[in-house]
């Protein structure tokens, strides 16, 4: 009793803090989005499921109901980007975190630490740096006119293919870490084990290394994939406003529009998509281990 009690105690700091900026937020979230939107802005204190209706149908000039997809493919479009965008950075991480880990240690400082350099930049820097790459007569574009790889084309910048290059950049060191640190892990034995016996590279690859690093590289993925699905700098500066995420929506929502019921019905769907996301990758650990 003595010892639930000290723990008890030596918790409630933290227990607070989880109160106040974690827990209340999200309920006053959720329960502005139960409210009606007021025509002046805000929210008025009157219970009505208008805010989720509106994510799916819209009025028209009778005021009937009609389906509206609008804002399906807002949602649709955040999820394929932020996938692609976990899947990019996989490719590109894995070998990078396996060529960090065979390095010295006085290597492997140096390499982390350049890994960690962007953290110490504002993202707002360096996503506009981005901008500055892909602009018109930027350094991307003429660099590849003067090799001959491209005539005149219209910008890089402003679509899917930009904004993705900016969340890779942006997100790629939380990819690199985990698999880093589960390839570090890894009982190097074994690798020679396999080359003892014969075995392909590839065959390696596939049969020791991803199975043992798997931990890593799924903590890797959660890690770029629920923060891209909320991303807001990347459509704004790389997009140009004109294609629009799930992120600048909400925004829009709370800050233009001043619909904050709409806008928190859009945020309780965020965070049920993250949750399910999150939930199944438990379901699948867990699963793992009952059969391994």
């Amino acid at each position: 009793m003595k010892k639930l009690s000290l723990n008890f105690w030596g918790l409630l700091p933290a227990y607070l803090v989880m109160s106040l900026l974690m827990v209340l937020p999200l309920l006053i979230i959720f329960y502005v989005s139960f409210m009606s939107s007021d025509p002046y802005g805000g929210y008025k204190a009157v219970f009505s499921l208008d805010s989720y209706t509106q994510i799916l149908y819209s009025y028209d000039w009778d005021e009937n109901l009609v389906l509206n997809l609008q804002y399906l493919k807002i949602i649709a479009r955040t999820l394929l980007l932020s996938a692609a965008t976990a899947i990019i950075c996989l490719l590109i991480s894995f070998p990078v975190a396996y060529y960090i880990s065979r390095q010295s240690h006085t290597m492997k400082t140096l390499l982390l630490y350049l890994v960690t350099l962007p953290f110490w930049v504002s993202m707002v820097v360096r996503v506009y740096a981005w901008v500055l790459i892909l602009s018109n007569d930027g350094v991307l574009e003429n660099g590849l006119r003067f090799f001959g790889l491209i005539g005149d084309i219209d910008s890089l910048l402003y679509n899917n293919g930009a904004m993705m290059v900016g969340m890779v950049y942006t997100y790629i060191p939380l990819m690199i870490l985990p698999i880093y640190a589960s390839i570090e892990k890894l009982d190097s034995r074994l690798i020679e084990a396999a080359s003892d016996l014969y075995s392909s590279r590839m065959n390696t690859l596939r049969r020791i290394i991803l199975p043992l690093c798997k931990p890593g590289i799924v903590a890797g993925f959660v890690l770029v994939f629920v923060p891209s699905l909320g991303t807001v700098l990347e459509p704004m500066l790389l997009g140009g406003g004109k294609t629009m995420m799930l992120g600048n929506l909400i925004q829009n929502q709370f800050g233009v529009a001043r619909n904050w019921s709409f806008g928190a019905s859009l945020t309780v769907l965020l965070l049920c998509i993250v949750l399910i996301f999150l939930m199944f990758q438990a379901r699948r650990t867990n699963l793992n281990k009952e059969f391994s």
